[in-house]
């Protein structure tokens, strides 16, 4: 008997589910302690796009300034980021990660990669397979949902 595909409602109650539970699995990183979501996506950002602004990066994750912002200052005080002033405008202040903060970025990557890792690993051949197949998709998928500035 073949199995039937799911519907497309399926499928995006289960990636919710799956997002979920990743993003339940925060990594506490010893040394630097348990970072909340906020600064962990805005550390991602500011790797990402080193030099930016707190504008920049809050518009980037749809957060607002002011939240943004007591990120950041949490961010620096761990001494994951640095403010530094622009050489052109003194008066814009732009976010870089420091050398920790991009260890310590690796180290959260890592921790949830492992997880992920091991639980394709235990699948079938044909289910990672499917998986592997699926991938420019989810990839294009992920592209969809991300704002277009970025």
């Amino acid at each position: 008997m073949t199995a039937v595909p799911p519907t497309r409602r399926e499928l995006t109650e289960v990636l919710r589910e799956i997002a979920w539970t990743v993003h339940r699995r925060a990594p506490e990183r010893a040394g630097v302690g348990p970072l909340p979501t906020t600064e962990i996506a805005l550390l991602k950002q500011v790797i990402s796009t080193p030099g930016a602004t707190v504008g920049q990066l809050a518009e980037a994750l749809g957060l607002r300034q002011p939240n943004a912002s007591a990120a950041i200052r949490l961010l620096a005080d761990k001494g994951l980021v640095t403010k530094e002033p622009s050489p052109d405008d003194r008066r814009i202040v732009r976010i870089v990660p420091t050398e920790l903060g991009s260890s310590e970025h690796a180290e959260i990557a890592d921790a949830w990669v492992r997880p992920l890792e091991d639980a394709i690993a235990s699948l079938s051949e044909e289910q990672q397979q499917a998986l592997e197949d699926a991938a420019e998709a989810l990839m294009a998928l992920h592209t969809a949902l991300r704002p277009a500035e970025q």
